[in-house]
């Protein structure tokens, strides 16, 4: 057993950063390959009862909550509005999971958590399916063709609170992407194919166009955008009975969604990478496992151990951190697994911070 295997589960230390890791060209490390599979094979299914609890608990708690912000007054409504966010936030990113299903993998779970989750929140699954996988592709990741992929370490840094703060219009955004876009560009072709090709997907690299849906999915991204379309136009046809409070509040609570995600996304990578194709074990050193248990609120339904899943795409969230663990008892201190793991949030932010002060 290694000195790493005696910290508390799930803990290690962090190694030193004095050195800039050089990520393209970077060798695969096949004994972290063979580990992490052999290690997890046990533990690959999908438990149902899992993501369904998960899921529904997380929206109905959530949408409570957001009535709570609008009917209450004064710091019970900003209590309840930050509970919205929180549980809403952890709703939302089961749209992660459902772009790496299989088909039938978790048989009714994307139809029934579009029609509770996605479509309410203007976000439904054919935003980020056949869309987040092509962050995985071996030959895409950290490249131009990465619709996900930003050398955020290496731009300004004014870059990166703008990079946080147009999050903020993010809600607006899809209202008018789904209640005035969606219904138009079906009357005029042209306009679809913009739509589709800038305004169909959750996507932060501005040069990234969509291409057209594959005919396997054709026809569920329909429904879910017709449904998305109908509630979009309910919502702005709702200041005619309900008055603006519900609807800005809402939209208020899912700014502080996207925010949030949009922190988390800020340190889910090193951001490192110049354009050039990466091995692997490159894509992982640029990717970002965080110790903290608090990352659980920031990077929920396991996205704290985001370099594993570059790791192991496939695996369920629910699995990730006995994985972590497993594959951290077993490996050597030097191998490479260790050097994608962070304390927590802060240093990460000051680290990116710093990155790209020093490239200005």
């Amino acid at each position: 057993m290694t000195a790493l295997n005696a910290a508390s589960v799930g803990e290690m230390p962090a190694p030193p950063r004095a050195a800039k890791i050089a990520l393209s060209g970077t060798p695969d490390d096949k004994e972290m390959f063979r580990a992490a599979a052999e290690l997890t094979r046990d533990i690959a299914a999908h438990r149902l009862w899992i993501y369904w609890t998960d899921m529904l608990g997380s929206a109905l708690v959530g949408y409570a909550a957001l009535a709570g912000a609008v009917l209450l007054r004064g710091w019970p409504a900003w209590v309840s509005g930050l509970v919205a966010v929180l549980l809403l936030y952890r709703a939302l990113l089961f749209i992660h999971e459902i772009s790496h299903f299989r088909r039938d993998e978790v048989p009714g779970f994307t139809l029934g958590w579009n029609a509770l989750v996605g479509i309410p929140m203007l976000t439904p699954s054919l935003m980020y399916e056949a869309v987040h996988t092509l962050h995985h592709a071996r030959t895409r990741y950290g490249t131009a063709d990465d619709p996900e992929y930003l050398s955020l370490a290496l731009m300004k840094p004014w870059a990166l609170p703008v990079f946080l703060l147009v999050a903020l219009l993010a809600p607006p955004a899809l209202v008018i992407r789904f209640g005035l876009l969606a219904p138009l560009s079906a009357l005029f072709p042209p306009l679809r194919k913009l739509v589709w090709e800038r305004f169909s997907a959750l996507s932060i690299n501005p040069d990234f166009r969509r291409r057209a849906p594959e005919p396997e999915h054709r026809a569920k991204f329909i429904w879910q955008e017709a449904g998305a379309a109908l509630w979009a136009v309910l919502l702005m046809a709702s200041v005619l009975w309900l008055g603006w409070r519900p609807l800005l509040i809402a939209l208020a609570v899912f700014s502080g969604v996207a925010v949030l995600n949009q922190l988390r996304t800020l340190v889910a990578h090193l951001w490192e990478n110049e354009g050039e194709a990466m091995t692997v074990t490159g894509q992982y050193l640029d990717s970002v496992n965080v110790q903290s248990r608090l990352a659980a609120l920031w990077a929920p339904v396991g996205l704290r151990f985001h370099a594993l899943h570059h790791l192991l795409p496939g695996l369920p969230y629910h699995a990730l951190g006995e994985a972590h663990r497993r594959i951290a008892a077993a490996l050597e201190p030097d191998s490479p697994y260790y050097r994608s793991n962070y304390r927590g949030l802060t240093p990460l932010v000051a680290r990116l911070a710093v990155s790209s002060w020093k490239g200005r």
